[in-house]
């Protein structure tokens, strides 16, 4: 919601919720030189990562941020690094898998990687659908493994997002109270 928020005042001012930036270590995402202005006060999403597919987040860090909404911060910061590690690495097997299967697909039939235009060889869709459900098959621990611990994640992220909400909203009321005693 707070994201939407900040795409929608982003492009009232003239602005993008998306901003590209250059890094040689991401890919192409929110490299680590990249810092939202200092008078932003939301979340920046950039680019897909090239090797997760995944929107790295830049989160807004407030000055008078409190223990608890420092926590959950950085809650939400380890679920995404740990959220790209594991995509990034999926991503590299799946695609080494993928052309490893190909190939000795291809070298069983006699045919080349390349035809004689240059262009790669593909298989067809039956074919691939092997590849595929054996990928699957193969990883299904690990994406039970990685089910389970991004559950966790995010239930420990809601909760804290529950906590910061009650605070701030017991905050709004007692300043509410004491402005009408006033």
């Amino acid at each position: 919601m707070a994201a939407a928020r900040a795409g929608r005042a982003l492009r009232a001012a003239g602005g993008s919720c998306c901003r590209r930036c250059s890094s040689s270590s991401s890919g192409g995402g929110a490299g680590p030189g990249f810092r939202p202005p200092p008078h932003s006060r939301h979340d920046w999403i950039g680019p897909p990562d090239r090797l997760s597919n995944l929107r790295p987040v830049i989160f807004h860090v407030p000055r008078d941020e409190s223990a608890l909404e420092r926590r959950l911060r950085e809650a939400r910061q380890d679920a995404q690094a740990w959220n790209q590690r594991f995509w990034a690495q999926q991503n590299a097997a799946f695609q080494q898998e993928k052309e490893e299967f190909i190939y000795s697909r291809l070298k069983a039939k006699g045919l080349a990687v390349r035809d004689e235009t240059g262009q790669k060889a593909t298989l067809n869709a039956e074919e691939m659908a092997d590849f595929y459900k054996d990928f699957l098959s193969k990883n299904f621990r690990k994406h039970m493994h990685y089910n389970r611990d991004w559950y966790k994640r995010n239930f420990t992220i809601t909760f804290l997002m529950g906590q910061v909400a009650l605070v701030r909203a017991l905050r709004w009321l007692r300043w509410k109270k004491k402005s009408v005693g006033n």
